[in-house]
């Protein structure tokens, strides 16, 4: 008797993404479906009942974060990977108590994801870096900290930080400062 292939679910709104992974992750015998907002995620949940899921931290109009405990509301068996382009420390932490099983910085191939989705146990020899983060980098987290704290809410986020709105805008659509 044939084994029913795992179904994966992606949520991105990166039209090549999507196409790369699903191509590379039906070569590997995954049944995939492609979700590009919340609105169709939560529907495809809930027709295809994915076993395994990717989710893009910052959607178009849409947080990643905001859809993940609705999307394991649907389908609390399934095991989620958050991938981001604009990852900081505030984001992971918030999507593994969210109920994440990891998170993953983009570019990520279909091998990466799958390890992620197999990584349970944490890595106690994963190297550390030697030198601290740059102030710039600081910065940005320090940013994506207060901007969870405030629900994503750019407005009330720009007059926590003291600074005007457009500003804070700019600054969040720029790719986060590396190490």
């Amino acid at each position: 008797m044939q084994e029913t292939p795992e179904r994966l679910l992606i949520i991105d709104d990166d039209e090549m993404f999507c196409h790369v992974l699903d191509r590379a992750m039906t070569r590997r015998g995954y049944e995939v479906v492609v979700a590009r907002d919340a609105q169709e995620a939560l529907s495809l949940a809930r027709q295809h009942r994915p076993t395994l899921a990717t989710l893009d931290l910052k959607l178009e109009h849409e947080s990643g974060l905001q859809l993940l405990p609705e999307l394991l509301e649907v389908v609390p068996e399934c095991r989620v990977v958050i991938l981001t382009g604009y990852s900081s420390i505030a984001t992971a932490v918030e999507a593994i108590k969210l109920g994440a099983v990891n998170y993953l910085c983009k570019p990520a191939d279909a091998d990466e994801v799958l390890a992620a989705f197999n990584k349970h146990d944490g890595d106690p020899q994963i190297e550390v870096a030697d030198q601290p983060p740059s102030i710039n980098r600081i910065a940005w987290e320090h940013i994506q900290k207060v901007l969870q704290e405030h629900d994503g809410n750019i407005s009330a986020t720009a007059r926590a930080l003291g600074m005007h709105r457009r500003t804070l805008q700019r600054k969040l659509q720029k790719r986060p400062v590396r190490r």
